[in-house]
């Protein structure tokens, strides 16, 4: 079934018939209700527990049952929070929250809600991140009046971060480089370069970074900045794209990625963040500058063709008329034409 996202602090609504309507939100808190926290956020040694609580609030006019559910937590394509949906089953931190099924709320009621965290004796050093969320489940109509499940969860993050060793650690895989002409040949293409910001460290981190852009031998060159990555979980991963423009079609263009990792928030590391750079080679063909190169050397070649076959013809005819000039110098004017003979000598005449 289709789940909402979980973020932080978050509220949600969802229609349960053509009457009533309900709204509910999720919080962190202590044991008397929400305590301001969007997150809760632990540091713990393997085989530690902590306790805390989420505030489950009814804005709705009826009472509502809602389901708890924890699960592991990821960061989507889009950059934000999530947690696994109710049919996937998780193997991470998600299963490390032991908290009720359910809970029941009445109309504009807040109840508060004890979960424990507990921290297997096994866990590697780093951050593992999961999600809690309330949940309501309801019945919609899909395509061709067919009953369709739907799950919306409303919650916030859970991150504990395990006592040990940290290693801050990014790289850059699946890069691709494209390059695009521009059909008009007095004018530039643009290079396009994208690629995979994978984070395989133990912590979560940032990254910030860019694209540098030469060729021609290094005589032409761009810097293009990337958009901050804000988060990257361990074992995550964020695509990134930067485009360069006005990139001339001289051959072999090199494309210099630099990735620098960065923290999130107030996180402190106790290890060195460092830098990583790969670089791509693309080949930008000047196609249009080509094409019009071939089509100036076929039309200097056609007039070229065109002068000299008329000046073979313009020759042909002197050379004619130098022959008729030679023969008329040389016997007269040619004899008229017929079958005619001369008399024979003596014969009469008439």
């Amino acid at each position: 079934m289709p789940a909402l996202p979980a973020g932080a602090a978050t509220s949600g609504t969802l229609p349960l018939d053509t009457e009533d309507v309900i709204t509910w939100g999720v919080k962190p808190a202590d044991a008397d209700g929400p305590d301001g926290r969007t997150r809760v956020e632990l540091v713990l040694d393997p085989g530690a527990s902590a306790s805390e609580n989420l505030a489950v609030s009814n804005f709705s006019d009826v009472a509502v049952t809602f389901s708890i559910q924890a699960a592991d937590g990821y960061i989507n394509p889009k950059g934000r929070f999530n947690m696994l949906p109710s049919d996937r089953e998780s193997t991470g931190a998600g299963t490390w929250i032991e908290v009720q099924d359910s809970v029941e709320v009445a109309p504009d009621a807040t109840v508060v809600v004890p979960f424990t965290v507990t921290v297997p004796d096994n866990a590697t050093p780093g951050d593992h991140v999961a999600g809690i969320a309330a949940t309501v489940k309801s019945t919609d109509e899909g395509e061709g009046g067919t009953s369709v499940g739907v799950e919306s969860r409303v919650g916030f993050r859970v991150s504990t971060r395990v006592t040990g060793e940290v290693q801050p650690l990014l790289a850059v895989e699946n890069v691709k480089a494209s390059y695009a002409p521009s059909w008009n040949p007095f004018a530039a293409g643009d290079l396009t370069v994208s690629y995979d910001v994978v984070n395989d460290g133990n912590v979560r981190l940032g990254a910030e970074g860019g694209v540098t852009t030469s060729g021609f031998f290094g005589a032409v060159s761009a810097d293009r900045a990337a958009a901050a990555i804000p988060e990257v979980l361990p074992g995550g991963s964020q695509r990134t794209r930067v485009e360069t423009s006005n990139v001339w079609p001289l051959g072999p263009v090199r494309s210099t990625i630099t990735v620098t990792p960065t923290t999130v928030d107030d996180d402190e590391i106790d290890a060195p963040l460092e830098p990583v750079e790969v670089t791509v080679t693309t080949w930008a063909v000047p196609w249009p500058q080509l094409l019009l190169v071939a089509i100036v050397v076929v039309l200097i070649v056609g007039v070229r063709d065109d002068r000299r076959r008329r000046r073979q013809r313009l020759e042909a005819m002197l050379a004619r008329a130098r022959d008729e000039g030679r023969q008329q110098a040389a016997g007269g004017e040619p004899a008229p034409s017929g079958t005619g003979s001369p008399a024979a000598k003596g014969e009469p005449k008439g």
